[in-house]
């Protein structure tokens, strides 16, 4: 508010605004599957937008207060009141500009292609694997947006479609009124769809719902497990780092002929050493949503090994995704949405 006491009412407006879009990131944020699918699509988008606002808003206060700093050592702003507002007001303009930039892009998904080739004995033979990670169906990736997801997965002409986890957001509830394990029945590939779970779900209603849904979407979901595709490779799930159940991957791996090509899903990029002991050619992953939104890209790239893009280590073949859909505030600011495409030789 002190940044627009030159101008009078306009920080009581500011201050108006500023308390009813914190209740709307509120409501949506804990109370968004009270409403109507309409209303809390709403409410939670102007709720996490305002989110995002109050994340850059932060980030230039501090940065006009740097500047200030300097200035009180090193003089050279004459009028401190006027700097305030007029710099706010740029800040204002060069937030919404990204953040509209960041719509676009969030709404505007990219294909992302890439080889991988086993070094197992050679069968002479290509598989085309259509994966996504973190689509977070619920309110606000609602059945329109899921319809269009399953449409570009489709136009793929994919051998194998993989879901690495994040498939719900957190509550069940708005996924199954929408009915959208119909939208996800209508995936067509020809060796079928696998996915496992992501830390999202088990956040929402239980575990058991979300099996209950995949079954319904047709998707085969493995969960610490395996299955071995035409007799030729296998495809192997991991339950998410978050699970007290999850076991090592070498417990269930050590059983597998590691002649065969083995994919491994496994959401969080977190044990990348593990795939490489274990003989698996190729992981993909996902959760880290490539920080989603800037500073957020540079965080995640100090947290984990790899927090995005491609990676070879040893024999093993690594794909980290920033994710199809995406958590809370729909912009994509230093990152992108995304469909993978795997030409997997072997």
């Amino acid at each position: 508010m002190q940044a627009f006491s030159p101008a009078g009412n306009l920080k009581y407006v500011y201050f108006g605004a500023f308390s009813l879009l914190f209740g709307t990131f509120i409501a949506g944020m804990f109370f968004g599957n009270s409403f109507s699918p309409l209303a809390g699509k709403i409410i939670s988008f102007i709720g996490f937008s305002f989110l995002l606002v109050l994340v850059y808003l932060f980030l230039s206060f501090l940065l006009i207060d740097i500047v200030r700093l300097i200035n009180h050592f090193i003089p050279f702003i004459s009028n401190i009141p006027s700097f305030r507002m007029w710099s706010t007001i740029a800040m204002i303009g060069v937030i919404t500009v990204a953040m509209v930039i960041g719509n676009i892009k969030f709404n505007n998904p990219q294909v992302k292609t890439i080889e991988i080739c086993s070094t197992k004995p050679s069968q002479e033979k290509e598989l085309k694997i259509v994966a996504a990670s973190d689509l977070h169906l619920g309110i606000s990736i609602d059945k329109k947006r899921l319809k269009k997801y399953v449409d570009m997965i489709n136009a793929q002409n994919p051998d194998i479609v993989l879901f690495a986890g994040d498939l719900v957001d957190r509550s069940i509830k708005p996924v199954l009124a929408q009915k959208m394990d119909e939208d996800l029945r209508n995936i067509q590939s020809k060796y079928g769809v696998f996915g496992v779970f992501g830390n999202h779900e088990y956040f929402g209603e239980g575990v058991s719902a979300i099996s209950d849904f995949y079954e319904r979407s047709n998707i085969t979901l493995l969960r610490d497990s395996f299955v071995l595709l035409n007799n030729e490779l296998y495809i192997i799930g991991r339950n998410d780092k978050i699970s007290p159940e999850r076991k090592s991957l070498s417990a269930f791996t050590s059983q597998l002929d590691r002649t065969k090509p083995m994919i491994l899903l496994d959401h969080q990029p977190s044990t990348l050493h593990e795939a490489e002991e274990s003989g698996i050619d190729f992981q993909f992953s996902g959760h880290t949503h490539k920080g989603q939104f800037f500073p957020g890209n540079l965080i995640v790239k100090k947290i984990f090994e790899k927090g995005y893009g491609y990676l070879k280590k040893g024999d093993t073949h690594y794909y980290i995704s920033s994710g199809l859909g995406i958590w809370g505030p729909q912009y994509r600011i230093g990152s992108e949405s995304e469909l993978v495409v795997v030409n997997f030789r072997y």
